[in-house]
C-alpha cells in the first residue's frame, strides 16, 4: 500500500478529501492530515509517504514552500497541489518544483481520481524500475568472480597488448593491478587429468576446482600479492604482482609453486606440475609471461609429472623430428614374430629414447611413433590371418588411451606392454598354447579364490602382462577374469550355506569378500536370494 497524506488549513477541505475517495481502491492509505506546510512538514518526516496532497495558500507555510523542502529532502514523494486561485504564478511554482499534478478547486471526484491513477501508476513503475535495479546489482555481485576471471584471463592472451581502461576495468572489479609494475605467471596444470576429471559428476568437478582455487590463491596471499583463477580444464594460472620488492624473485616464487604442488598433494590428492614463466617489466607483458609458463609446464612429458619446472632448466636438444623408418619398421615386424620380451624392450629404447633430445616436440612425435607402432602391430595381425573383432577393439582403445597419456615414461611402457601382448597372441595362436594358460588361470582361481586376488597376481601366476592376460581371457571364455572369480565365489558359498553350522559373516570371509553386506548383495543378484533365503530353502 502507499501511504498518503493531506495537507490543507480548512477543516472541512481535510475531510471531505479524506472520505471523498475510496482510497484503498487505489492501493493507498492515508496515514494523516496536516493543517499548515510547517506542520505538515513535520508529518511527512515522521511518517514518510509516497503522495502528499497540499492546499497551495496556507497561513504559516504555503504549499509551494513546504514543497520545495521536501523535493530537496524527499525526491521521491509525489506531490498533487489543489489550489482555488487560478493563478499562473502558482502553476509555474508547482512545475518548478517538478509536481506530479495541479488540481483546482472546488475538487471533482472524477479528476481527482484521475491524477491519482495518473501518481498510482507512475510509483508502480518507478517502484518496478527500482526492484529490477536492485536484481541487477544482486546479479552483478554475483557474476563478480566471473568477471573477474574473465578479466583475468584477457591479461594473459596475446590479443591484449592495449592497457588503455585496464586500471578503471581492474578498480571496478576490485582488483589491485598496478600498471607499471613488474609481473610473473605459473601455470599450473593436473596430472593425469583424464583420470581427475573424467571419474567426476559436474558438481564434483566445480567443487573440486573450487578447492583447488582456494588453496593456490591462499598460498598466494602469503607470499605475495597476486591472483589465481581457471584458465581452462585442467589448467589454473596464478597472476603475481611483483613490483620492485623482490629484486631476485626466484627463491619466493619457487617456495611459492613447491607450497602449492605440496598442499594440493596433501590435501586434495591431487599431483600437478607447476611451469614457471618470465618475468614481465609490466602489465602489457603478461602474455609473453604467460607463454613461457605453459612451455615449461608442458615439458612433464621429460621432467615427469609432479615437478616445478623453469624454462631455463631446460636444454633446447634437437631440433629436428627423427622419424619411425623403413627399417625400424622391419626390425620391429621381427621382433614381434619372434615373441622374445627382451628383445622387444631393446627395440622400444632404441626407437624412443633419441625423441628425449627433442625438448620443444618430443612428446608430439612420440605419440605420432606410438601410433605407428601400434598400426604396424594391426597390419601384421591382418597379414597373418590373426586379427579377430577382439582384437581390432583392443586395438581402437590402445590408440584412445595412448593420446591420454602425458609423459615419455608412461608411453614407453604403455606401448612395450601392447606390442609385447601381441608377441604373446602370435606365439599362442601358432603353438595352440592359449588354452593351457586358461586352464592354468582357471586352476588358480579355484585354489586361491579365498585370497583377495588381484588381475596383477593372476597374471603373474602365468607370467604374462595383465593387459594381455584379461584381453584372452575373455576371447577364449566369453567372460572377464572377475566375472568367472566371481562364479567360482558363489557356487563355493552355496556349498558352504548348506552347513548350517557356519555363520553367514564366515561363509563371507571364506569366499574372499571381506564386507558382508557386499557379499550379500552379489549373493543375490547372482542367485535371485538372500543367503539366509538360499540357506532357508535347502
Amino acid at each position: 500500500m502507499f501511504k498518503l497524506v493531506i495537507i490543507d488549513d480548512e477543516p472541512a477541505v481535510r475531510g471531505g478529501l479524506s472520505k471523498f475517495v475510496e482510497w484503498s481502491d487505489f492501493g493507498i492509505v492515508l496515514v494523516g492530515t496536516a493543517d499548515d506546510g510547517d506542520t505538515g512538514l513535520e508529518l511527512i518526516e515522521r511518517v514518510k509517504p509516497d503522495i502528499v496532497l497540499t492546499d497551495v495558500m496556507m497561513p504559516v507555510m504555503d504549499g509551494i514552500r513546504m514543497s520545495r523542502d521536501v523535493r530537496e529532502r524527499f525526491p521521491e514523494i509525489k506531490i498533487v497541489f489543489i489550489s482555488g486561485h487560478n493563478d499562473a504564478n502558482y502553476l509555474r511554482s508547482a512545475l518548478q518544483i517538478h509536481a506530479a499534478d495541479y488540481i483546482f478547486k472546488p475538487v471533482k471526484r472524477t479528476e481527482l481520481q484521475k491524477v491519482i491513477e495518473g501518481v498510482v501508476q507512475d510509483l508502480y513503475a518507478e517502484e518496478k524500475e527500482r526492484q529490477l535495479l536492485k536484481d541487477m546489482q544482486v546479479k552483478l555481485i554475483q557474476s563478480m568472480p566471473l568477471l573477474r576471471e574473465k578479466f583475468l584471463m584477457s591479461l594473459i592472451q596475446d590479443s591484449v597488448a592495449k592497457v588503455e581502461g585496464l586500471q578503471e576495468r581492474a578498480a571496478f572489479l576490485n582488483l589491485e593491478l598496478p600498471l607499471e609494475t613488474s609481473y610473473l605467471v605459473l601455470v599450473i596444470t593436473v596430472d593425469d587429468s583424464e583420470e581427475v576429471y573424467g571419474v567426476r559428476s559436474e558438481k564434483d568437478k566445480q567443487l573440486l576446482s573450487y578447492s583447488l582455487l582456494n588453496i593456490i590463491q591462499e598460498l598466494i596471499d602469503q607470499f605475495l600479492p597476486g591472483y589465481a583463477f581457471e584458465n581452462r580444464v585442467a589448467e589454473y594460472v596464478a597472476l603475481l604482482v611483483l613490483g620492485d620488492r623482490l629484486q631476485d624473485p626466484e627463491a619466493s616464487l619457487l617456495s611459492l609453486a613447491k607450497a602449492i604442488r605440496d598442499n594440493l598433494q596433501r590435501w586434495l590428492k591431487i599431483s600437478v606440475t607447476i611451469g614457471v614463466g618470465e618475468r614481465a617489466e609490466n602489465i602489457a607483458f603478461l602474455p609473453a609471461s604467460y607463454r613461457h609458463a605453459r612451455e615449461a609446464a608442458d615439458q612433464k612429458w621429460y621432467m615427469g609429472k609432479n615437478q616445478v619446472i623453469t624454462m631455463d632448466s631446460l636444454e633446447i636438444g634437437a631440433a629436428s623430428p627423427i622419424r619411425f623408418d623403413a627399417s625400424q619398421s622391419e626390425r620391429l615386424v621381427s621382433v614381434l614374430k619372434s615373441g622374445e620380451k627382451h628383445r622387444l624392450e631393446l627395440e622400444m629404447e632404441s626407437i624412443l629414447e633419441p625423441l628425449a633430445q627433442i625438448r620443444k616436440d618430443g612428446f608430439k612425435y612420440g605419440r605420432q611413433v606410438g601410433l605407428q607402432m601400434i598400426a604396424l602391430a594391426g597390419r601384421l595381425l591382418l597379414d597373418l590371418n590373426l586379427l579377430t573383432r577382439e582384437k581390432e577393439e583392443q586395438e581402437a582403445w590402445t590408440l584412445d588411451q595412448l593420446l591420454k597419456l602425458e609423459t615419455m615414461a608412461e608411453l614407453k611402457s604403455f606401448v612395450s606392454d601392447y606390442l609385447y601382448g601381441i608377441c604373446c597372441w602370435i606365439q599362442e595362436k601358432r603353438s595352440g598354447r592359449s588354452s593351457n594358460v586358461i586352464d592354468h588361470i582357471q586352476k588358480f582361481i579355484s585354489e586361491n579364490y579365498a585370497k583377495n586376488l588381484a588381475i596383477a597376481d593372476i597374471a603373474a601366476s602365468v607370467y604374462l602382462s595383465q593387459t594381455y592376460v584379461s584381453l584372452l581371457f575373455k576371447q577364449e571364455t566369453g567372460e572377464t577374469i572377475y566375472e568367472y572369480l566371481m562364479k567360482v565365489r558363489i557356487a563355493k558359498a552355496k556349498e558352504l550355506l548348506r552347513d548350517p553350522r557356519i555363520k553367514f559373516y564366515e561363509v563371507c570371509e571364506l569366499v574372499g569378500y571381506t564386507d558382508p553386506s557386499y557379499f550379500s548383495k552379489l549373493f543375490k543378484k547372482m542367485t535371485g536370494f538372500t543367503p539366509s533365503a538360499y540357506r532357508d530353502q535347502q
